[in-house]
């Protein structure tokens, strides 16, 4: 991979910027050459306490330039040190709205929860809680991903135990809070809780990766649709679950994403990427990740399906101001992978969005950290 980040092609964006799209590779599928477009304003979850916005263009049919980016900018929520964020959720009334959770607790030892205006980007609400006694929020991770219905925000407690809240998103009080162990799960036996809910909002998708004594994963992830109208109540109602299985503690689940009919998940796992059926959770496609050693965090299909960009993480050389590598130092770099749902396959060309942004601002020796995505779709 450390090859890679000197010779791809690279589309800089300030400020820890999100989005540029792989070139198609020339022995892809015909699927690949499909005319539509995709046009879309894409919000990312940094842990610098900010997102990157950016007006993006796909176009899969330019095997040259598939991704235009223009009108860079950032949505603030804080800084460093006190909103480091990997939760990005637009709201499903109004897409002026983006609601977020925070990674890591502040200086004075508060998780938080909040909305952001995103005409003005000025934040609207920002809920200061404490760490849930029950849980071990006393370190990362806290929150991580989140879900919603159409009065409620849900972020999901990535950390152990793991819980959703169930915040009023008019008033961001919150409602209730929904521990996995209710659901039959006892502390110690899971790790890293994600989920997110189905297009229609009648389901909730919880998905927890199992683990040993030692706190390792074993590989062996549970995928558990619940009601939604229940878990807004404060209640689980398991309505299906299905076990996959993976590598032990390499096979690791993180954010997720339902296509828009609510047919498909596209499920991250670290080194692979899980396709599920979105009623019975059933596998329909597994690829592993082409770069040995790095990490798929996030999968968001495009509006019909036909694509998904896949976020990926991978340890990188660092670079001085001048973009010389430094020997002996690494930092960890992202990148972005186009899936291709007709072809079932992942087109090999990674495109880093970190490394050459960083160099460029002097800060080529520090490790970037991005991780959830959402976007306003235009078309």
């Amino acid at each position: 991979m450390k090859k890679f980040i000197g010779i791809i092609a690279v589309v800089v964006i300030a400020f820890f910027g999100y989005l540029g799209l792989t070139a198609v590779s020339p022995d892809a599928p015909v699927a690949v050459a499909a005319k539509s477009t995709y046009s879309a304003t894409v919000y990312v979850a940094g842990m610098g306490g900010h997102f990157a916005k950016a007006d993006i263009l796909i176009d899969p049919s330019n095997e040259t330039s598939p991704i235009s980016v223009a009108n860079l900018d950032r949505v603030v929520i804080g800084d460093k040190t006190t909103h480091p964020t990997h939760d990005a959720r637009i709201d499903s009334n109004d897409s002026n709205v983006l609601f977020w959770s925070t990674y890591v607790l502040d200086p004075q030892g508060k998780m938080h929860v909040g909305k952001s205006d995103l005409k003005t980007g000025n934040v609207v609400t920002d809920i200061a809680l404490d760490p849930d006694p029950k849980a071990s929020g006393k370190k990362p991770p806290l929150y991580c991903a989140s879900g919603q219905s159409k009065k409620y925000f849900m972020p999901v407690f990535m950390g152990t135990e793991g819980y959703i809240d169930v915040f009023d998103k008019k008033t961001m009080k919150l409602k209730h809070r929904v521990f996995v162990s209710d659901m039959g799960y006892k502390a110690g036996t899971y790790k890293f809780v994600h989920g997110i809910n189905s297009p229609d909002m009648k389901t909730f998708l919880v998905v927890m990766n199992q683990a040993e004594a030692d706190g390792k994963g074993n590989g062996k992830v549970d995928f558990v649709l619940v009601d939604m109208k229940s878990l807004e109540k404060g209640k689980w109602k398991v309505l299906a679950k299905n076990t996959l299985t993976g590598e032990p503690n390499k096979t690791l689940t993180f954010r997720e994403f339902f296509s828009n009919d609510g047919k498909y998940i596209y499920q991250s796992a670290a080194d692979r990427m899980w396709v599920l059926d979105g009623e019975t959770l059933a596998m329909v496609d597994e690829k592993m990740v082409p770069v040995e050693g790095s990490q798929i965090h996030d999968v968001m299909p495009t509006p019909d399906a036909k694509y998904a960009v896949l976020t990926v993480r991978q340890v990188a050389n660092a670079c001085d101001v001048d973009g010389k590598p430094i020997e002996g130092k690494d930092i960890t770099d992202g990148f972005l992978l186009l899936y291709d749902t007709t072809a079932k396959k992942i087109i090999d060309k990674p495109v880093s969005v970190c490394w050459n942004c960083h160099k460029g601002i002097g800060l080529g020796d520090k490790t970037a950290v991005l991780c959830g995505i959402d976007a306003v779709w235009k078309n």
